[in-house]
């Protein structure tokens, strides 16, 4: 079967498969390609928000054809995995360092270095000194809430707040499933407090009952109901959210927001992008790496969709209001070791132990 054959077959799987993160769906470009006439394979969970359909039209420009199929986090690294052997995707980008450390460890990437490698930070790319993935843009995991309804004196200082404290109870959103990248930092967040090496999984029992009771004090996220509709409609005052999500909600629902900024911190998603190992478009995918990592894509997307980009020569593209959004934060010091090791096993017992 051929690559095109697989991608049509798989999109229809992919359109089940739904995130905060990434709209699940297959774009086809309209572009000339190189190579062997079929067009390169994108894998991401941040194609959402327009962002597909504006890299498949600055990539057609380019003078690549793209195909992009998104899914969650954890939707498309378990898709690339199952895949490894026979490799649909050319290019993976927008996961984690938690979900490209998995595909490393199961040999689904390959090593590259971009042209671009020597304007980003290399300590925010794979720690391995043969670097299989790199960074394009970050962002912080943010508590936001309905700073229409609530008064920024009258907000949480924390997550926790929301559950231990009765003014907060059944007035946030709390997720209905666990495949989402940001629901997963989320939850990281709040379980690498609770470190225990005595505790199970290597969490204390007082970390699995905030976990407990952030399930039982929320009200679920409903399937295709954005949380700024909800804000709109006052059904919740807070939620989880991207920080470079906020600006277009804000516009799209005519919500004013605010955000908690926890003195522990917050989750930081870093977004990579790396090359699927056996490819059958490697050069092309290769070429098309350096295209979109490169200063004058990554500073057009910044402008675009808010973002905070990791290239030094795209910062001057960042709106300074998301530059000036980003500083009233701390990053969390999260031991992302401690939770790559166990991050697949807290997934499993919250949906067996608390998930209703």
């Amino acid at each position: 079967m051929s690559k095109r054959s697989n991608v049509v077959a798989l999109t229809a799987a992919a359109a089940l498969l739904l995130s905060a993160c990434g709209d699940a769906s297959t774009e086809s470009g309209a572009g000339s390609t190189a190579g062997a006439g079929e067009p390169l394979v994108v894998y991401t969970n941040s194609n959402s928000e327009g962002r597909g359909e504006w890299l498949q039209e600055k990539a057609a420009a380019a003078g690549f054809e793209i195909e992009i199929v998104g899914a969650g986090g954890a939707d498309a690294t378990n898709k690339l995995i199952a895949e490894k052997n026979n490799p649909v995707a050319d290019v993976v980008y927008g996961l984690n360092n938690v979900y490209y450390e998995q595909l490393k460890s199961e040999d689904a990437l390959e090593p590259y270095t971009p042209a671009w490698s020597s304007d980003v930070d290399g300590s925010l790319a794979d720690p391995a000194e043969e670097k299989a993935y790199w960074p394009l843009v970050q962002q912080a995991i943010v508590l936001a809430y309905n700073a229409d309804a609530v008064p920024a004196a009258d907000a949480p200082e924390d997550w926790t707040d929301l559950w231990t404290e009765d003014e907060y109870k059944d007035r946030y959103e709390r997720v209905s499933g666990m495949g989402a990248a940001t629901t997963q930092l989320v939850m990281a967040g709040i379980l690498s407090r609770y470190k225990d090496e005595n505790g199970d999984l290597g969490v204390s029992d007082e970390g699995w009952q905030q976990i407990e009771q952030y399930f039982q004090n929320g009200v679920p996220a409903v399937t295709d109901l954005d949380l700024f509709a909800r804000f709109a409609d006052g059904e919740v005052d807070f939620g989880q959210m991207p920080s470079s999500s906020i600006p277009g909600r804000e516009e799209a629902y005519d919500v004013t927001s605010g955000v908690v900024t926890p003195e522990v911190g917050v989750p930081y998603a870093v977004e990579q992008v790396a090359l699927v190992k056996g490819s059958d478009n490697q050069d092309e995918a290769k070429e098309f790496i350096d295209w979109f990592g490169s200063g004058d894509v990554q500073g057009e997307w910044a402008e675009e969709f808010n973002s905070l980009p990791v290239n030094e020569t795209a910062l001057d593209s960042a709106k300074p209001e998301t530059i000036a959004f980003d500083e009233q934060f701390t990053h969390q010091d999260i031991d992302w070791t401690f939770v790559q090791e166990n991050l697949g096993s807290w997934i499993e017992k919250i949906e067996l132990e608390y998930m209703p």
